[in-house]
């Protein structure tokens, strides 16, 4: 007997589960995995690996959107193709996707595609804010966690890349771009 497995998503720890939550249980759901994670990629999302493990051929893979499972057209497909394999279909409570039919399969690549631009517009958006931020001298971007004057001491004292990282609590690739950016501009 088939099973109907929920899966529930936001981005941030601001944004609410709950929705998504009932949604999935009046679609008749007898488990909902939630996380609050970006949707992205699939590194760190271990809700979603829990249920994909979970699953079982003729189960059901439920979300309220497709946006919640994934936010790019290459990890959709992915994931699509895992289930697949399984015997697994995908449905959308608020969207017409059902992979078990043509028509729904079809829907599914469309949506993908979308939220995949949706993303990339907003990132786009939030360049522009920065670069416009910048420019007006508003935006300076992090303060640095580095104090170049400490790597470059214990480098003058012989000490290696590694042990001043290890001392520092940075990475070594940082310890060689301070170390190089001093000796170029010693060269100048």
């Amino acid at each position: 007997m088939s099973k109907l497995y929920g899966y529930a998503r936001v981005s941030s720890g601001s944004q609410d589960l709950a929705l998504q939550q009932a949604a999935l249980a009046a679609a008749g759901c007898t488990v909902v995995r939630s996380e609050k994670v970006s949707g992205t990629k699939r590194d760190g999302r271990t809700e979603l690996a829990t249920i994909m493990d979970f699953l079982r051929a003729g189960d059901v893979l439920v979300v309220t959107r497709i946006d919640r499972l994934a936010r790019s057209v290459m990890d959709l497909q992915n994931i699509v193709h895992e289930l697949k394999a399984k015997g697994v279909a995908l449905k959308a409570v608020e969207q017409p996707v059902d992979t078990s039919t043509a028509a729904g399969k079809a829907f599914l690549d469309m949506l993908g595609v979308f939220a995949e631009f949706e993303t990339s517009l907003r990132k786009e958006r939030q360049l522009e804010g920065i670069a416009a931020a910048k420019a007006a001298g508003v935006y300076r971007g992090r303060k640095a966690t580095i104090a170049p004057d400490a790597v470059l001491a214990l480098h003058r004292e012989a000490v290696g890349a590694t042990e001043i990282a290890k001392r520092l609590g940075i990475g070594r690739a940082s310890v060689y771009r301070i170390i190089e950016a001093s000796e170029a501009a010693a060269a100048k």
